[in-house]
């Protein structure tokens, strides 16, 4: 069985975060994880299918991974995930293939479970994975019949008028993905759902797809606040319980208090009166000053988290530079530079809800080369673009585009002092001296 890895599309809510499949988790790419899951279940022949903005970075995967992976561009990336298979028409031939959407991080459990299904039920035209919901998931709801099998996947539907209780997971396996691709070609709709057209399509023709329902890990990589969730579930898998791991170049301060689970790599230098509380990862070559706390964060490599910085439920990339700094809730590019009293917002004076987030703490999210002057605040939920200059003792309170330069208007009065200090005062002075 062949595995296709859709992973063309351009994270346009992720931005400015230029692709999610290359977001660093413990020092490795996201897809890498993926293509480890399908590794250890017995997957051996991947497609990948991506895009102009990743192509190259997807062949080197080639060289990197166990597998043989087919590397393939989609080039109309207008056409979601129809455009995506269709790409791959050539390559995936006659033998079952598992369609695979990086957009969603599932357990190998996953991988397994359909594998397994495929494996025992030889009259079975293809299984969907789907997850039990609790509340509206603005996404593609499974409508079944009393047999278990799927009658349709309504996408999007209105809260309130979901068919069931199950969405679709796009884990799935086609014994012949002919048919498939079949009627992908016939599908035609207005909207973002073309792939799930040619589903509804395959089942009035009587293809037989049935639910597995899947109850392990699984979330939506949409946008940058789903990036935390992420690192969290991954450490998980790396270590148990307070495992730790510290490399034996790492030098960690005898005054430094390391706590929980936490992965420290080479050439890590943690100094005097820092903390690193887990889950935390600190990438190759990074120095946690003095004073500095590093909590429930991502760090990437040869970054310096400075004197009297706190980094909090942070993803950071690789060379980012912070002085006397806080940053919380957020995610930020690599070769990022703070200059010394900047501070990201991450709450709102009521404690609202910031934007579209689902939560009242949410704080900056930056593309890379980016450069910040000294003593400027960013508020809540604010996003800045790739290759921008944010000057100095500013308030940046509303999303910047990428390749700008951001500066305050102010003016300096200077006048003659006609104050003087009394004796009494300079008195008081010198005895405090």
């Amino acid at each position: 069985m062949k595995a296709l890895i859709l992973a063309a599309g351009r994270s346009k809510r992720m931005q400015p975060v230029a692709d999610k499949n290359f977001l660093n988790f413990l020092g490795q790419p996201l897809i890498k994880w993926q293509l480890n899951m399908l590794w250890k279940n017995g997957f051996k022949d991947v497609i990948l299918v991506g895009g102009a903005h990743n192509l190259d970075r997807l062949h080197e995967l080639d060289n990197e991974m166990p597998m043989k992976i087919d590397v393939v561009e989609q080039e109309d990336l207008d056409e979601g995930m129809k455009g995506a298979v269709l790409a791959a028409e050539d390559l995936i031939g006659d033998e079952p293939v598992l369609v695979f959407s990086s957009n969603d991080v599932v357990g190998a459990d996953a991988f397994k479970l359909i594998k397994d299904a495929a494996d025992e039920d030889k009259e079975v035209d293809g299984f969907l994975l789907a997850k039990k919901v609790t509340e509206y998931f603005p996404g593609g709801y499974l409508e079944l019949n009393s047999d278990g099998f799927i009658n349709g996947v309504v996408e999007k539907p209105e809260p309130g008028s979901e068919p069931s209780d199950l969405i679709n997971l796009v884990v799935h396996y086609f014994k012949n993905p002919k048919i498939l691709i079949k009627h992908l070609k016939k599908a035609e709709s207005d909207s973002d759902d073309l792939y799930e057209k040619a589903l509804d399509g395959m089942i009035l023709e009587g293809s037989k797809l049935r639910a597995i329902e899947y109850e392990g890990y699984w979330q939506a990589v949409k946008f940058p606040w789903h990036v935390q969730p992420v690192f969290e579930y991954l450490l998980d898998l790396h270590l148990s319980g307070d495992e730790r791991k510290v490399s034996g170049d790492a030098e960690i301060a005898d005054t430094a208090i390391i706590e929980g689970k936490v992965v420290i790599e080479e050439g890590v230098r943690v100094m005097d009166g820092a903390t690193v509380k887990g889950p935390c990862y600190l990438g190759r070559g990074t120095i946690v000053a003095t004073n500095a706390l590093v909590r429930g964060a991502n760090i990437g490599e040869s970054c310096v988290i400075g004197f009297s910085t706190e980094v909090a439920r942070s993803y950071l990339g690789d060379n980012v530079w912070t002085h006397s700094n806080y940053i919380g809730d957020s995610v930020i590019g690599n070769d990022v530079s703070f200059g010394a009293g900047t501070v990201v917002g991450n709450l709102r004076l009521d404690e609202g809800m910031i934007g579209e987030t689902g939560t009242n703490k949410w704080g900056l999210v930056t593309g890379d080369h980016i450069r910040v002057g000294v003593n400027t605040s960013f508020m809540p939920g604010v996003r800045v673009g790739a290759e921008s200059f944010v000057g100095a003792g500013i308030v940046v309170a509303e999303d910047i585009p990428e390749k700008s330069f951001v500066r305050g208007k102010w003016d300096l009065k200077v006048s003659e002092n006609k104050g003087e200090f009394s004796e009494e005062m300079r008195e008081m002075m010198r005895k405090k001296l």
